[in-house]
């Protein structure tokens, strides 16, 4: 095995359209390598998607432990759920499956969302360690993270959550804006309906928005009204890789 000067580990992000990886410094949270992304397979069946994981260890090289996250709710390392991936992956043991394809490795897997989270509030907002934080990633759906003190509750799912007629991410994902064209203005409505509801049922004492939109926060931040404060992630994109691989060097296996 590589002799490594600090301590490292591989982070895989899998998404409904791309699986992104990187080698994190666990003391710093930066990338030692830089990202290499691949399309998601078609049809994104658990044995494709693995071996496309495969790869991107090949790709790197590396030797040394893989966090793995997924856009599934991971309960007793089972996915419970498929957001955006193949239904298939429904009721997949994804500790069997992956140490299937990487043997002798450690590894570990859990929520895409969840990782960001952990992440953030490692290496990211200072604020997303203080208190009851809400942490939301806005992409295709939406994904969150509670948090308390820095420490997470897994599986939390609040974009499923029903915000009057319609799941939240119906209404105000990222993807709802592209797709009906929505104004900043028009789409940051949505998004504090969205948030109103959370704030109402949860209190929360801090609001954490990241996701690719996240990087154009000064556009629709701003706009929104609501009691709790909304900050933007500091590690955008980079926070699921990040997370993935702190979840494997902490074995943090929900």
């Amino acid at each position: 095995m590589t002799v490594r000067e600090t301590p490292q580990a591989l982070g895989i992000d899998v998404g409904g359209s791309g699986i992104k990886g990187a080698v994190v410094d666990l003391t710093t949270g930066e990338f030692v390598t830089e990202r290499h992304k691949i399309d998601t397979p078609r049809p994104s069946t658990p044995e494709a998607v693995a071996a496309e994981i495969l790869n991107i260890v090949g790709h790197f090289g590396w030797d040394g432990p893989v966090g793995i996250t997924l856009p599934s709710v991971i309960k007793d390392q089972v996915a419970r759920s498929a957001a955006n991936i193949d239904k298939s992956w429904v009721g997949t043991d994804v500790a069997e499956l992956f140490h299937r394809h990487l043997p002798g490795r450690e590894v570990a897997v859990l929520n895409d969302a969840d990782a960001a989270g952990l992440a953030e509030a490692q290496f990211g907002h200072p604020d997303a360690r203080v208190g009851t934080v809400i942490f939301l990633t806005f992409g295709t759906g939406i994904g969150s993270a509670f948090l308390l003190d820095g420490d997470l509750f897994p599986n939390t799912e609040l974009g499923h959550l029903m915000v009057g007629e319609q799941e939240a991410e119906h209404q105000a994902s990222s993807a709802v804006k592209d797709r009906l064209e929505l104004s900043y203005r028009k789409w940051a409505a949505r998004v504090n309906t969205v948030l109103v509801e959370y704030e109402r049922l949860f209190s929360p004492t801090t609001f954490i928005v990241g996701g690719g939109i996240s990087r154009k926060h000064e556009k629709w931040v701003p706009l929104l009204e609501t009691q709790t404060p909304v900050l933007p992630a500091e590690l955008r994109n980079r926070a699921g890789i990040v997370g993935a691989a702190m979840a494997v060097a902490e074995r943090i296996t929900p």
